[in-house]
């Protein structure tokens, strides 16, 4: 009975140390990046279509 206490002890332990664990890498990881969009303007008749298209 008594390792299963030690049992029951060690595994509450042990989840709370891996949820402290994540709560801290979501708020020290990054949710957004900064990516850079580049626009091209279209070069020719067939890229002025496909991009009217889209839009």
């Amino acid at each position: 009975m008594n390792e299963h206490k030690l049992k029951v002890v060690l595994m509450l332990l042990v989840g709370v140390i891996f949820s402290f664990i994540f709560i801290i890498l979501a708020f020290v990881l990054p949710t957004k990046t900064n990516e850079i969009t580049i626009i091209k303007k279209p070069s020719n008749l067939l890229e002025e279509v496909s991009k009217a298209i889209r839009d």
